[in-house]
Order: structure tokens, then sequence, then C-alpha cells
């Protein structure tokens, strides 16, 4: 009997025959072709089918086993697993549209009160950065029309690789530093050159929702490893998924719980990279602004092999509208982040580049962080003494503020009701990966919650989740 599912070989690849099988059989499983309860064949059926050893067939049967795909009852034989009722693609990515997207939608074109992910609005640098860009665009215009360096002006990527020495603990070269349009283009990119479909990653549970769509359509196979008060469990992960070649990790401060990953973990991760040969992606959302004490430096700063690739944006320390982020590249990936730049996903136009490295250079950038850290810190102690006022919960996580719920409490139904009357939470179950890890929570963006509406907002707040638990 032929398995009922596509499973072919190709012996001339680089990744393993276990690895293969694995995959197919996983696959068949997340697509619905092997439904829970659907019967295996025995390892040693499969084997003479596929023409492979029974060994190989056992250690791809283990492997799915581990990752608690598939069990195994004796003479009864091999199954597949029961798993949580499988919703539509997009209903897992998007609950509803208020769900996900209030972390990025800004209803009226302005942001709302506690909406995470944006800076201050009323603390931008509006009048120092139309300076700078108008002037970038003049002179933009002056020079001869030809194609721009695709991995960023350099003056940029200077100024980038002499703040990261200082503030992150890095020290890189100009060749290095590959500037994109934010974080999602960065992945991209990442995607392209470590040639990741079909491979397997660890990403963290609870972890930041686009970051798992991005490697599903990237065709990668993502492995929910659970966070804890040290960070991403790094033991977890090597045995749900010991055959994995890449972690894409927030060690800075962990999203959306705000943990730094301890040194032990960092060394841990670091460690599984070097032995396994895999990669580690640290996206560094938040940089240096860290709200309690100084920043923890760059894991890449502990890398002494070129295993971490790191990744930086400009959208939570001056603007998202910036659409304006960087790569450091390890020095054996530079030529191919280069090549994959030039033929993909260039660097956003000049102008911007170089108003940004004015900012940088002129010592705007500096002083603006530290401005946001104390008016931050401020806001957070405000947010924390109104939600104590009206008796949630609170403590920081990140640039956020995290409200408990009760464990019957629907935070996408709050958050909902929640938009309507004006503010932006962003519920915390949406951030986990496994249903059955879930846990409710309100995600209270710092930055937007001025102190002259906060009170006034934590108040219509606590009627919301009243509401909303009466229904």
């Amino acid at each position: 009997m032929r398995p009922v599912f596509p499973l072919q070989l190709d012996r001339t690849a680089k990744t393993s025959l276990v690895e293969q099988i694995r995959h197919g059989i996983g696959a068949a499983i997340h697509s619905g072709v092997l439904r829970p309860g659907a019967r295996l064949p025995s390892w040693q059926a499969l084997a003479s089918q596929l023409g492979v050893a029974r060994g190989t067939v056992r250690e791809a049967y283990e492997r799915l086993a581990d990752a608690q795909m598939i069990v195994s009852a004796g003479s009864a034989g091999t199954h597949v697993a029961a798993r949580p009722v499988k919703r539509r693609t997009e209903d897992a990515l998007l609950p509803d549209e208020s769900d996900l997207l209030a972390m990025r939608r800004s209803p009226n074109g302005a942001a709302s009160i506690f909406q995470i992910g944006v800076p201050a609005p009323d603390a931008f640098p509006a009048k120092v950065i139309a300076r700078l860009r108008t002037r970038a665009v003049r002179e933009e215009a002056t020079v001869a029309p030809l194609y721009p360096e695709t991995c960023g002006d350099v003056v940029l990527r200077r100024e980038i690789a002499a703040h990261l020495a200082i503030a992150r603990g890095m020290v890189c070269s100009v060749e290095q530093i590959i500037i994109t349009s934010g974080f999602g283009a960065a992945l991209g990119l990442i995607m392209h050159v470590l040639r990741a479909g079909r491979q397997t990653a660890w990403v963290e549970d609870p972890g930041f929702p686009y970051t798992r769509e991005a490697l599903r359509i990237a065709g990668v196979n993502a492995v929910p490893v659970p966070v804890d008060r040290e960070g991403i469990d790094v033991e977890r992960g090597m045995r749900l998924a010991p055959w994995a070649t890449l972690a894409i990790v927030t060690p800075g401060q962990q999203a959306p719980l705000g943990t730094t990953l301890t040194l032990s973990r960092r060394l841990q991760l670091i460690d599984w990279a070097s032995r396994s040969g895999a990669w580690i992606v640290e996206d560094d959302y938040l940089g240096e602004l860290q709200l309690s004490g100084r920043a923890a430096p760059a894991l890449a700063s502990l890398d002494p092999e070129g295993r971490v690739i790191h990744v930086g944006s400009f959208s939570k320390t001056i603007s998202p509208a910036l659409r304006l982020g960087f790569i450091v590249a390890p020095p054996p990936l530079v030529a191919a982040f280069t090549v994959a730049a030039h033929c993909l996903l260039p660097a956003p136009g000049p102008a911007v580049q170089r108003a940004a490295a004015a900012f940088m250079r002129e010592g705007h950038y500096l002083r603006h962080l530290r401005r946001m850290k104390r008016l931050y810190a401020r806001r957070r102690d405000g947010l924390i003494a109104a939600l104590d006022a009206k008796g949630f919960s609170g403590r920081q996580a990140g640039l956020s503020v995290l409200v408990d719920l009760p464990d019957s409490a629907s935070d996408t139904a709050i958050v909902r009701a929640a938009l309507a009357s004006g503010m932006a939470p962003a519920p915390l179950s949406v951030w986990y990966a496994l249903p059955d890890n879930a846990r409710p929570g309100l995600l209270l963006g710092v930055s937007t919650a001025s102190s002259e509406r906060v009170e006034a907002a934590c108040a219509l707040l606590r009627q919301v989740v009243d509401t909303a638990s009466r229904l």
C-alpha cells in the first residue's frame, strides 16, 4: 500500500532523508490531508515503500512524536495526534480586523490612546525632521540621475555602525549594514538569503503574529517555543524541534511580555546555533529604548562565530512612517545579502536615508532618545497608577503595560468594544501561536497614554471591561 499523502524524496538534495520524510508527513498533517486519528504505515512498511533504511523512517517518526504530531500506541499502530480545530488561514492571522490591526491601524488618521507600536505623536521632532528632509530632497534633486547604492547610503550606514558600537555593544563594519524598508523588508531579505523555504524555525510563544505569518508565506515551518521569565526556553526548543535551522527572537525586550533574555539563555542559544549550524534572527525592535535601567547589549555582541543576524528599526525610536530599518549581516553572509538587496529589495530612496543620517550625525537622535525614555517612564508610572485606581493589575512590558484579565474574559471582544469607544488597546491572546497556551490580557501602549487623558481613559476602559464581562 502506498502512502495516502504526497511524499517524494530527493536524494540529491542537501536536506537529509529523515528531514524530508518528517517534513512531508508534517505538511500532510498541517494541510489536513492526514486528519487526527489517521493511522500511519508502520516505519518498516514505509521504509520498504520509499526504498530507504528502516532507521531513517524510525528517526523521522521519533521527531514527529517529539513535536507531538503523531502518537505511537504499540501494537495498535501509529496515529496522527489530536489537534485543535484549524480555523481558516485569514482567521488565524486576523481573528477580527480590530484584534490585530489595532496594533497598526490608526483610526481617523491619528494614534488612539493605548495604541501600541507607535511613538508618542505629541513628542515627534517634526520641525527638525521636516528641515532635514527638505534639505535632503533638495540635495537629491541636484545629483546625477544614477541608481543609488542598493545596500543603503554609506553615510547612514556609517552612523548606524557608530551608534551600535556605543549603544548596543556591537562592533561591525559599514559593509555589514544593509538598509531596508523596515522589519518586514528585512525579514523578507533574510528569508531569501537563507533560502528558508521548507525549513523549520523556532518562534517565541507568545510572539509577534506578523512574524509567524511572514514565515508561513515564506514556506517556513514555525515551531512555537514557550517564553518564561528568562526569555525563550532554549532547552524546550531543542526538544520540540532539534532539527530547526533558524530561531527568531526578541532578546532585548521580548514582544509582548517585555522579558530580557538572560545571559545564560543567550549563551545557550548561541551555542545551539553554533553546534547545529543554525541562524538566529535578533529582532531588536526597541533598541536601547529601555525604560528601566540600561538596555542589555545586543545578542549579536556575544556572537563569536557570526550566527546572529541583527535587525534594527527606526519605527519605535523615530517614526514608522519613515519605513526605515537595517540588517547587520554576519561576515559570511555579507556578499549574499548585497546581491539579494541589489536584485530583490534595494534600500529606500536616498532622501529619507540622508535625513536620518543627518538626524544622527547632528546629535538629534541621542537627545531624542533621552527625552523619550524620560517621557515614556513618566507615562508608564502614570498609567499604572491610573489602572490601579480602577482595580486593574498592570505591569510594564516593554513600551506597553500588560493588564491581566480573568481566564473567562474575551480580550478580543473587549478590544472591539474599546475601539468603538475611541481607545486602541491590543489583545494579548492573539500573540500566542498555540490556542491552548493563550491567556487573555490587554496591552496598553505607554507612548500614547498622555497624562492629561490617561485617568479618563482608564475609567472608560473599566466600564468597557465590566460591560463585556456581563455579556
